[in-house]
């Protein structure tokens, strides 16, 4: 029986089958997201001037004026990054294709990834670098400063952070193609 009463939720139905529901929104959060990296060096600057770093002396001015440099370009690079993906995650599965929500979350997994270890690598590199060159050991007092106390100095950091940064990026990847893989053979399977 076709009446209009038992039938007019089939175009909510569709749009959450078909994975509308999904990908739209999630591309309004990268482009939150991306605007939150223009904000973050904003806010960074904020803390600091609250936490009067200019009133300390001038290496620890100066190496915070690089490093706030090194943040903002990060911040730059991460907001490219999600403005990219944004426009690319409405790709993500295709017309009739059942499993729709896991390469959603598979390429927001990998965005992260992405966004998370190029940050990592950008800012604790640079920040480890010059910390260690011009403050020494007096630079974990900085990263306390700006709020950022996971960022440190020293010979080993300046090795580890690239580091860690790559196997983010790599790890969220192969995460993110497992994912992706299984929905591709369901729905691959589905189809014929």
């Amino acid at each position: 029986m076709e009446n209009k009463f038992l039938t007019f939720i089939r175009p909510y139905l569709s749009f959450i089958d078909n994975g509308h529901l999904y990908r739209k929104p999630f591309s309004w959060l990268y482009t939150i997201i991306a605007i939150l990296n223009l904000i973050l060096p904003i806010f960074i600057l904020i803390r600091a001037i609250d936490s009067r770093i200019f009133k300390s002396s001038g290496e620890f001015i100066a190496v915070f004026i690089i490093v706030w440099i090194i943040i903002a370009f990060a911040s730059w690079i991460s907001f490219q990054l999600w403005w990219d993906r944004k426009s690319k995650i409405i790709d993500t599965s295709g017309e009739g294709d059942e499993f729709v929500a896991t390469p959603v979350f598979s390429h927001l997994i990998q965005t992260v990834g992405e966004w998370l270890g190029t940050w990592l690598a950008i800012v604790g590199f640079g920040s480890a670098l010059f910390t260690t060159l011009i403050l020494g050991d007096k630079g974990y007092f900085l990263s306390r400063q700006i709020g950022l106390d996971f960022l440190q100095s020293g010979v080993l950091q300046i090795i580890l952070m690239p580091v860690y940064g790559f196997l983010i990026i790599v790890f969220a990847r192969f995460l993110a193609e497992q994912f992706r893989a299984l929905a591709s053979i369901a729905n691959n399977t589905k189809n014929k």
